[in-house]
């Protein structure tokens, strides 16, 4: 998979392409359905696959704070990793600025699809609502693609139980802690990925180190302790994580995942970890003390070995 990064450089290497548009937060089977369409669609017109991903996502680009934009299901370098995975030949990492939002919809279509990318298939969502004041739209797309000779194709839909899977019903359900039902709708268990990097090494002072990741969005998903396991390459081993904001430690400052994991003395600063969600424990709390944290860190650690060793059991 090839990473643009304008629509210059795809011109320097292909002519057209046929290509879909979106977010694409969390790669989840509705997303992975309409990657199967669009390359179904660009064998039949002989052409490369291409996947507009949209960065920053517009609600995080209008947001006045991070807690007024939706959170992110996946990173960027997670959602990379995972369309390479399906075979996509480019992703076009379109930069959503106050000169993009400004785009005419008009604009839009001549300067993006047509002159840069020679698009001769666009797949996109019925309700897909494109350039200034989102005045561009699917009837607007099938007017001009019968005038400049590209084909607009709607995107499939992937109903679980009879709901339309999108990453809006996937957020609720990472809130509600149901990992389970998650795994289901992504076709993967829900992790994040990340560098190790040092911290203030508070959790080594309390007898209990950790591996520290910075989640690498604007919004996290989760807040919280959880029962997890560290994948490290192709070893997995439990571990009690906190995600958040440690409120007993700081009074404000950037999110951070935590990683305690069981039985484990390994030096790994500097290697990327995935640290793969089970179960919840408690909500991140502010303690009293220091003292008061590192009793209940212990008590999360001792849950977490016994969830395992009951897991193992019923294999």
């Amino acid at each position: 998979m090839i990473l643009i990064q304008d629509t210059d450089q795809f011109s320097h290497l292909q002519q057209s392409c046929v290509a879909t548009i979106g977010k694409f937060d969390g790669v989840h089977l509705g997303h992975q359905l309409i990657l199967d369409q669009l390359k179904r669609k660009a064998e039949q017109y002989e052409q490369p696959s291409l996947v507009i991903l949209i960065e920053p996502h517009p609600e995080e680009f209008f947001a006045p704070t991070p807690d007024s934009c939706p959170a992110r299901i996946t990173g960027l370098r997670e959602k990379l990793e995972l369309l390479e995975s399906f075979d996509i030949d480019f992703v076009l990492q379109l930069t959503f600025d106050q000169a993009l939002s400004e785009l005419s919809a008009e604009k839009y279509i001549q300067q993006i699809l047509v002159d840069g990318l020679g698009v001769k298939c666009f797949i996109v969502g019925h309700d897909f609502r494109f350039g200034h004041k989102r005045q561009g739209d699917f009837a607007l797309l099938q007017a001009r693609g019968a005038e400049y000779g590209f084909e607009v194709v709607e995107t499939a839909a992937y109903e679980y139980k009879g709901q339309r899977i999108s990453s809006t019903v996937i957020r609720e359900h990472l809130e509600n802690a149901d990992f389970a039902l998650v795994e289901q709708l992504l076709g993967r268990p829900y992790s994040i990925k990340g560098e190790v990097v040092r911290g203030q090494q508070l959790g080594t002072d309390l007898g209990f180190p950790t591996c520290n990741i910075n989640p690498q969005r604007r919004k996290i998903p989760l807040h919280g302790v959880y029962a997890s396991e560290v994948r490290l390459v192709d070893r997995f081993r439990p571990a009690a994580v906190n995600i958040g904001y440690r409120p007993t430690i700081t009074e404000q400052g950037d999110a951070l995942l935590e990683a305690h994991i069981l039985d484990f003395d390994e030096v790994l600063y500097g290697k990327t970890i995935e640290v793969i969600f089970r179960a919840k424990l408690r909500d991140e709390i502010k303690f009293a003390s220091l003292d008061a944290l590192k009793q209940q860190i212990g008590a999360d650690v001792e849950q977490v070995r016994k969830m395992f060793a009951d897991s193992k059991r019923r294999k």
